[in-house]
């Protein structure tokens, strides 16, 4: 995995794993940050979050918009922090994680975030294919299904995972140029899409909507939160290891917080325009076709690309990040090996999901929903961590055996796990887990509090994981001895 020459051109394949980077590749700037953010929000798929926010909170217009801002740009100014990390120990998030967990302990929270990494990355790969299959639909003047179509399906999950292995596999140097550039093109794209949808709203009702209640936009800022920066936390020190030293930490939370706070900003707001008065969106099981029924049919076709790029450069980006994570579990292969592992399993899973099981969209997003709780439980206390910590032992963060300093006691820092494990129960107390009211898994015996019935069961999740390290004195207690080794 490791490499005198990183090969840190575009174009050229990212030949370093999880290694931290050496301080004289570490040149990278805050803008880069922001297109790469910037690319992984543009998806068209932001509209059904501002939907909800009306149709399901009654939300007026002006309240989604705030509840926006500080859900969906608030949320990822948290991915802003982790990327702190990223710039002071130059590996990747999982990996710094070794720091606080210990190198066993910190195996639970990589699985958590592996599956979560490939569930997305499914669910993108999934209607990603359900895209191009619509597409098909147009030209052909018929309906195209998928198991109606197999072979044609299995071809089109091809292209996609195809296209993410070409930018993932190369690595960070041909992320941020693909991001930047596409962001662009299916940028403007989104725009037009966006001025032919601003022609259904009824803007009459809008402008008439009645405010809901304080609680209502206390909820929709969770809901927004749990749907966007959280689920990419734990990718902020990914793309921030080879940002300069002397790059400021506000400049890299505003990168992450501005970059994809702004496309998703206005994509929730779209959304929310389009649902006064219409519970289609909301509702709908498949978005991207009620989307389509809104506009001229002609319209259809860019629409559909817009929403297939939007797809694609998310993928892009949690490929990369997966890659990075499947090695920190300890896989002795390159980089881009432990990448095409990654796009195998989504292959797979994809091909599962669309020509054998009945069902996707409900089953499978409440499971990755679930592992909201416990990633989120691992941000509360990488974030405590990092304000003690500001410095990272390369040698250790590699070093799984009992000679790391990272070992702490049986190669588990039981301060750092004992609170995860904890806030994570905690968490699930207040969830209920399931695909519609009827069919539910799972009901915590706090799920109808007023926290638990209004989905915020992960806000609590947070404080404590958060709270209980910060109580048990872990990070202070390694804080001396790690300035120490900084300067010997």
């Amino acid at each position: 995995m490791s490499s005198s020459n990183a090969g840190q051109s575009a174009g050229q394949l990212e030949t370093r794993g999880i290694e931290p980077v050496p301080e004289a590749e570490c040149n990278g700037h805050p803008l880069q940050l922001f297109w790469v953010w910037f690319a992984a929000n543009i998806s068209i798929l932001g509209l059904p979050l501002g939907a909800t926010l009306v149709a399901f909170r009654g939300l007026a217009i002006w309240q989604a918009i705030i509840v926006a801002i500080l859900g969906a740009a608030g949320s990822f100014a948290v991915v802003g922090i982790i990327s702190i990390a990223g710039r002071r120990g130059r590996a990747p998030s999982l990996t710094l994680s070794r720091a606080i967990f210990g190198v066993r302990g910190n195996i639970g929270p990589t699985l958590v975030s592996l599956m979560s990494r490939l569930g997305w990355e499914t669910v993108n790969t999934t209607t990603a294919a359900f895209v191009l299959l619509s597409l098909c639909s147009i030209l052909f003047g018929s309906p195209v299904e998928a198991k109606s179509a197999p072979v044609l399906t299995l071809v089109f999950i091809a292209i996609f995972v195809l296209l993410t292995l070409s930018v993932s596999g190369l690595g960070h140097a041909t992320l941020l140029v693909i991001q930047k550039w596409a962001t662009y093109v299916f940028g403007a794209l989104n725009i037009l899409v966006g001025g032919f949808l601003c022609a259904t709203i009824d803007w009459s009702a809008v402008f008439n909507a009645t405010p809901a209640p304080l609680s209502a936009m206390i909820i929709g800022i969770g809901t927004m939160a749990a749907g966007t920066g959280i689920g990419w936390a734990n990718a902020g020190a990914d793309m921030s290891r080879y940002q300069h030293r002397s790059v400021k930490a506000v400049r890299l939370v505003a990168s992450a917080a501005f970059g994809a706070g702004i496309p998703l900003v206005l994509l929730i707001t779209l959304g929310g325009l389009l649902s006064v008065g219409n519970n289609d969106l909301a509702s709908a099981t498949d978005p991207i076709i009620a989307i389509r029924d809104m506009l001229p049919t002609w319209m259809a076709v860019p629409y559909l690309i817009t929403a297939f790029g939007g797809l694609l450069l998310s993928n892009n980006l949690s490929v990369y990040s997966a890659g990075l994570t499947t090695l920190t579990l300890g896989l002795k292969v390159k980089r881009v090996y432990a990448v095409v592992v990654d796009i195998v399993a989504i292959f797979a899973g994809s091909i599962y999901f669309m020509l054998i099981a009945d069902s996707f969209y409900g089953p499978f997003i409440t499971f990755i929903s679930l592992l909201a709780v416990p990633i989120t439980a691992w941000v509360g206390i990488f974030v405590v961590d990092l304000i003690h910590r500001h410095y990272y032992s390369p040698k250790d963060l590699l070093d799984v055996s009992p000679s790391s300093a990272y070992w702490y006691n049986g190669g588990i820092e039981w301060r750092a796990f004992g609170a995860w494990a904890l806030a994570i129960v905690l968490g699930f107390s207040f969830t209920t887990i399931g695909t519609t009211e009827q069919n539910v898994w799972f009901r915590g015996f706090l799920s109808d509090s007023w926290l638990g019935h209004n989905g915020l069961g992960w806000i609590v999740t947070f404080l404590v994981a958060g709270g209980i390290y910060f109580v048990l004195g872990g990070a202070r207690d390694r804080r001396a001895a790690m300035t120490e080794n900084a300067h010997a």
